[in-house]
């Protein structure tokens, strides 16, 4: 069964959003996207043809978007995501030894998870905190700045221990279910989808 099957009602919404045309459902892509990842952790190829079925294109180009954004994962996630920072400013404080001892304490490799289920890791671009470099990412819940060796290994062992260390730092802004953009103060951005008016294609 397709993970949208019984969710006639949640694809509708999704589609209300944007104009009713062709290139209006394809703009349903994220949404519908970023829904399998919230359920499963990562979007199969299975899931991938039914987005795609769903908007009215290729699974090719809803694969070209997945491989933009890290957000997405192809492949099962661990119960603790680690995405670390690998542009130059965290490179330059020591990014790449943090990544080296990420894989090697953890034994897992990108796209692996690890024999216990609990953690993944993968490489990511710029998380807009140079100025506290090197991050780490948790899940979508928030950063770890300025992360040594040592504290490497006490963010490990409490994960191992099945406890969430508080993140230093919210994601700035997260998606609610329909659509609002909110900021880790709880400030919303911008309007909700329902409050704007629905754009008509012209006669």
């Amino acid at each position: 069964m397709g993970h949208f099957d019984d969710k006639a009602e949640l694809v509708a919404e999704i589609f209300s959003r944007y104009p009713h045309t062709p290139q209006g459902r394809r703009s349903a892509l994220m949404p519908l996207l970023r829904e399998v990842q919230d359920a499963h952790g990562y979007v199969s190829d299975t899931h991938l043809h039914e987005v795609a079925a769903l908007i009215g294109t290729t699974a090719t180009e809803v694969r070209s978007v997945m491989s933009f954004y890290s957000t997405y994962s192809a492949v099962p996630t661990g119960q603790f995501h680690l995405q670390v920072c690998s542009t130059l400013m965290c490179a330059l404080a020591g990014s790449d030894e943090l990544w080296d001892e990420l894989v090697t304490r953890l034994d897992v490799q990108p796209g692996e998870v690890s024999a216990d289920g609990r953690f993944s890791v993968q490489r990511v671009e710029c998380l807009g905190s140079c100025g506290t470099a090197p991050v780490v990412q948790l899940n979508d819940l928030g950063y770890y700045e300025r992360v040594t060796r040592r504290r490497c290994h006490d963010l490990l062992a409490q994960m191992q221990q099945g406890v969430t260390p508080a993140p230093d730092h919210q994601v700035p802004m997260t998606v609610q279910p329909n659509g609002q953009q909110v900021t880790a103060a709880g400030q919303v951005a911008g309007r909700s989808s329902s409050d704007l008016t629905r754009l008509e294609a012209q006669p």
